[in-house]
């Protein structure tokens, strides 16, 4: 009987571990210690002999291994992410200054990780916490304020923290914001000029939020300390705090609003155009949509101004008259002054104010002829 045939060895694949593949996995597949595997993934082959480093880059090829970005960063000691932490991110605001706070990490070698607080202030402790975990190393904070041990916390970690649009109680930090003050006598005064008489302010509630009360004081100082300009004489204005959820008390306050006008006009004053400032975007379309219910028209029936110059605002109705913020400076000077932070820059606490611009359009340009029926 013939003797068999030596069988031909076959060629086989290493077999994967279950899950993703770890340092001690390639260390064991190329039969090296987990320091040498360590030492190729550095760039430090020339520690390694020529035989060692090929059975190291076999043995990552073979398992399909990727290190963790982030444990490689803890390594060096550096995460080289930020985190950003906006109250609303559904408001056009928060998006454009997240655009160029982006940018300006981008460029600076950073990344920027998000937390949303979806308007709710009791999570903002949380927020610090779970980008915390992350090992982040740094702060822009754009939230409600109210929580303030959410400052506490982020002082407590170590780390630098920056302040965009909203300040928190006795937290020393950079700030980074709007001319709140410049930007409503921008807007209020734009509609005095064209001629409206009657103001409404209208604004999310209140409720201890920086950059709300900033402009609703500087719209009441502008009312009752400006009496003594030529243009400002017979101007009133009341202010009216706006939810989501009651839409009739908008429609309501609106109706007010022309009511005083045409009874103030019908007593012999001149005529009282009735206009609206509204505090930002989110309101705006709050006002966009009474409008529609009433069957109004802007610039007919009521001018406005509204804050935060959004894609959509030249397409409604006759064009809506805004405060463009300066979105993308916010956040790329938000970021360039954490990074400067990060950097070793020691100095006292910054407080950055840029300008809005005026966008005129239909809505603030009363039309020739008014509407002469009473109110709706």
């Amino acid at each position: 009987m013939p003797p068999k045939k030596p069988s031909k060895a076959k060629a086989t694949a290493p077999a994967l571990p279950a899950g993703r593949a770890t340092i001690d996995d390639v260390a064991r597949e190329a039969g090296v210690s987990k320091a040498t595997v360590s030492r190729f993934l550095n760039h430090r082959e020339r520690l390694l002999t020529p035989d060692i480093a090929a059975r190291v880059e076999v043995a990552i090829a073979a398992l399909a291994y990727s290190p963790s970005p982030m444990a490689q960063a803890l390594k060096r000691g550096r995460s080289r992410l930020i985190g950003l932490v906006v109250a609303d991110i559904t408001n056009p605001f928060s998006v454009a200054v997240l655009r160029g706070a982006e940018k300006a990490c981008h460029d600076a070698g950073y990344l920027l990780m998000l937390f949303n607080l979806g308007n709710d202030g009791r999570r903002e402790c949380e927020a610090i916490e779970a980008l915390s975990s992350y090992q982040v190393e740094g702060f822009i904070l754009n939230t409600l304020g109210r929580d303030a041990g959410a400052a506490t916390d982020a002082a407590r970690h170590g780390r630098p923290v920056v302040l965009v649009d909203r300040r928190h109680t006795d937290m020393q930090a950079d700030f980074v914001s709007l001319d709140n003050a410049g930007a409503v006598r921008l807007g209020a005064g734009h509609l005095v000029e064209a001629g409206y008489r009657e103001l409404l302010f209208v604004s999310e509630p209140i409720r201890n939020v920086s950059s709300r009360m900033e402009r609703e004081a500087a719209f009441q100082a502008f009312i009752h300390q400006d009496q003594g300009a030529p243009n400002m004489k017979d101007v009133r204005g009341q202010v009216f705090e706006s939810t989501a959820d009651d839409t009739e008390a908008l429609d309501n306050a609106l109706r007010s609003l022309r009511r005083r006008a045409d009874q103030r006009a019908g007593k012999g004053a001149s005529q009282r155009l009735p206009g609206v400032v509204s505090s930002n975007a989110v309101v705006t379309l709050r006002v966009v949509a009474a409008m529609a219910r009433l069957g109004w028209q802007f610039g007919v029936d009521v001018g406005l101004v509204g804050f935060d110059d959004t894609e959509w605002s030249p397409y409604v109705g006759p064009g809506l008259s805004t405060i463009a913020q300066p979105t993308d400076d916010l956040g790329r000077v938000a970021a360039a002054c954490l990074i400067e932070r990060l950097q070793g820059l020691v100095l006292p606490p910054r407080q950055i104010l840029l300008p809005g611009s005026l966008m005129v359009r239909g809505s603030s340009q009363p039309a020739p002829a008014r509407h002469t029926q009473g109110p709706g």
